[in-house]
Order: C-alpha cells, then structure tokens, then sequence
C-alpha cells in the first residue's frame, strides 16, 4: 500500500525564539484554538478540520495526537534550529473510514524576525485498491486542502496570540 506525503508551510512575522516558546510551552493549546477544538477525550483532542469545495464546506471531526516536542541543532549558525512537533490524526467517528495522518510540525527561524512553519505528514489510504482509486479521484486534493488549512489557522493563531503578547 501506498504512503501518500503532503507538505504545507506558512510565515509567522515573529522571532524564532517567540514562536518555539509558545509551542513548547503548550503546543496542544495552539493546535486546539486554531482548529475550534470542541473537546478532551482520553488524552486526545478532538479537532474540526474543513475543506471549501467550490463553496461547499465540508468539514469532520478529529482526534488529534501531539508527540513531544523536541529542538534540533542543524549546523552551528543561529539560523539552523529545527523545532520539531510529532502529530497524528485520524477520523474522531468511523475512524477505519479514513486515512491516518502522520506528520511532524516544523518551526525554524528564516530571519531575526521571521520563523517558518511546516507540516511534513504522509497516510495511507483506507480500504486498499479501491481506496487508492478514491484518493486518486479526489481524496488526495482533499487531504491537502485540509493540511494547508489547518497550517493556515495555526500560523493564524500564533500571529494573532503572539502579536498580543
């Protein structure tokens, strides 16, 4: 069966050591206020993820696992920090009708004041070959447009709690 990746980065127009902050202080928090997190169930969080198709919104719910957060040195320049976040989700009802994703949330210092995040994730659609016809049709487009929302909404936060701060 086939891992399909899916890549998504934004900017966040704060300092590197602001942004880490924020997300090695809580990153469950900031996940769960850019997706309207409805809820905690056994140490879950339980997420709203949407796609607009053509103006059709379509939208489910998800339990969304945060790993550890970790930092990396890559290199000895200042520029060269990898923040690393650990995330899974999958579908919070029918969970079997849905692919799991499994990603790392990337936060690295581009400038003094610019940090750049990403989401690097892969899954594996369900229901075998069939499943893999379905994702071809429209799944994939489906499970980018989500993970570039949901990158989206969570630089959305960051600018908007850091700039608060």
């Amino acid at each position: 069966m086939t891992q399909h990746e899916i890549r998504a980065y934004d900017y966040v127009n704060q300092p590197y050591e602001v942004v880490r902050g924020a997300l090695t202080k809580d990153a469950a928090r900031v996940f769960q206020r850019a997706t309207r997190l409805a809820e905690a169930r056994s140490g879950e969080l339980v997420a709203a993820l949407s796609v607009d198709l053509r103006g059709l919104e379509l939208s489910a719910d998800i339990a969304l696992t945060v790993g550890e957060v970790s930092e990396e040195q890559r290199g000895s320049a200042q520029l060269s920090r990898v923040l690393r976040v650990p995330l899974s989700w999958q579908a919070a009802k029918s969970p079997g009708l849905f692919p799991v994703m499994r990603a790392d949330f990337l936060v690295y210092p581009l400038s003094s004041s610019e940090t750049q995040v990403e989401l690097h994730g892969s899954y594996q659609p369900p229901f075998g070959a069939l499943g893999g016809v379905l994702d071809a049709l429209a799944g994939h487009r489906l499970a980018e447009a989500s993970v570039h929302r949901f990158v989206r909404a969570v630089v959305e936060r960051l600018r908007s709690e850091l700039a608060a701060a």
